[in-house]
């Protein structure tokens, strides 16, 4: 089932599964964030990684990944995405999954409707960590992204504890905190 406010509210507040918790939408002069009627929109932090094509012979390969081809930001107030081009950031919000619920990750329309697509993989059963939140910029103009503010609307998905949850299987990106580069 999807879960509703009341559900993610104590999911958040008696288990853990979200922190900091902001029970509430936050919207006036903000993308927004907060609990919402079936879901729970996230922020992202001032922290970014930007590719940049400066580097020679550099290619994007994510058995290897090179960091020099990334240039990382901590902004206040928003980074600027160059055009066709693409960031990392991370969540502000810390989750701990129970082993009953998954989530899935969608973008706010308010960035998609602006060129500015958001991308992230569900969070499964029993994972845990700050989000690593990868943001395209598919316009030919540079594209703001506000930092403290909400970026991706996540959804709570609950069933039956599967047999091998994430944490279980020691996934790779267990317990990441700030952002996480492509692991095998």
């Amino acid at each position: 089932m999807i879960l509703p406010d009341h559900k993610i509210r104590t999911l958040a507040t008696e288990h853990d599964m979200i922190d900091p918790f902001v029970d509430g939408q936050v919207r006036e002069d903000v993308v927004s964030y907060g609990l919402s009627s079936f879901g729970y929109d996230m922020r992202v932090a001032g922290e970014f990684r930007v590719f940049t094509p400066n580097i020679h012979n550099s290619v994007v390969d994510p058995k290897e990944i090179d960091e020099r081809a990334m240039v990382e930001y901590e902004v206040d107030d928003h980074i600027l995405i160059p055009p066709n081009s693409y960031v990392l950031g991370r969540s502000i919000e810390y989750f701990e999954m129970p082993s009953d619920v998954l989530a899935i990750v969608l973008g706010k329309s308010t960035y998609a409707r602006s060129g500015i697509i958001v991308n992230v993989t569900p969070l499964e059963p029993g994972w845990e960590g700050h989000v690593t939140i990868e943001v395209s910029n598919a316009t030919p103009l540079p594209a703001k992204v506000y930092a403290n503010e909400g970026i991706a609307q996540v959804v709570f998905l609950q069933g039956e504890p599967p047999e091998i949850s994430y944490a279980d299987k020691k996934g790779k990106y267990q317990h990441q905190e700030g952002i996480t580069l492509p692991k095998l």
